[in-house]
């Protein structure tokens, strides 16, 4: 089995801690040039990794944006953007979502063992639905994502996701934007969830980065020893 790959979760939020506003309006926590940093962040991965909820609340695209990092991709042998992968309890997905759409990129659904033939069913050829297991885990994909070849994972939400990627220990590294504002709704999505997480009062996260873009600020997280200091 190869190892799994090294896994940056990437996030915005308010100051706050809430990655939505309550509302079906999708709360823009960043700034253009911090969704540059992103685009390059995305350009140097093999897969990026969000939840179910994320594709039907956000129906992000998850392409690398910039026609420099697509063609030098490409020069290297690779697709335009990385491979997409999501996580589903319940087959809950549009196969018309912008997850899907044919533009390049492999799609990997994940699920767990008795959701595999009703995914298959939705979905069609529009992406490759994998057994996660009965029930299905985080630890499971991730180590299904490095039998495939993903040596970098990026992993953009949501707050389910973060929450069980980091409460597993299977993240690497966290790079944290917050925006200059609060949400204070407690109805909204927080960056993470309740649960038993392996930094806490008694075993701190090392903070390896602070820089301000804009009027946002990143923090930048060492959660391994797999860490690496440049992206």
């Amino acid at each position: 089995m190869a190892d799994r790959p090294y896994t940056l979760l990437s996030c915005g939020m308010s100051i706050d801690g809430y990655l939505s506003a309550g509302t079906s309006a999708r709360l823009m926590l960043s700034n253009d040039a911090d969704f540059d940093r992103v685009d390059g962040e995305r350009a140097a991965s093999d897969a990026i990794l969000v939840g179910a909820s994320t594709i039907r609340n956000d129906n992000p695209r998850l392409l690398v944006r910039s026609p420099e990092r697509r063609a030098a991709r490409v020069a290297r042998g690779l697709t335009p953007s990385p491979t997409k992968v999501t996580v589903t309890r319940h087959a809950e997905l549009d196969c018309a979502a912008s997850f899907f759409a044919a533009d390049g990129a492999d799609k990997i659904v994940y699920c767990p063992s008795d959701v595999v033939p009703e995914a298959r069913g939705r979905l069609g050829a529009a992406a490759a639905v994998v057994d996660a297991g009965r029930p299905a885990t985080m630890r499971r994909v991730c180590e299904d994502l490095g039998d495939r070849g993903v040596q970098r994972l990026m992993v953009e939400g949501g707050g389910t996701v973060h929450t069980q990627l980091l409460t597993d220990d299977l993240a690497d590294e966290l790079q944290l934007v917050v925006a200059p504002f609060f949400v204070g709704d407690s109805t909204a999505c927080r960056f993470v969830g309740d649960g038993r997480f392996p930094w806490n009062a008694g075993r701190r996260a090392t903070l390896a980065e602070v820089r301000q873009i804009g009027d946002v600020v990143l923090l930048r997280y060492a959660l391994s020893p797999r860490f690496r200091e440049s992206a």
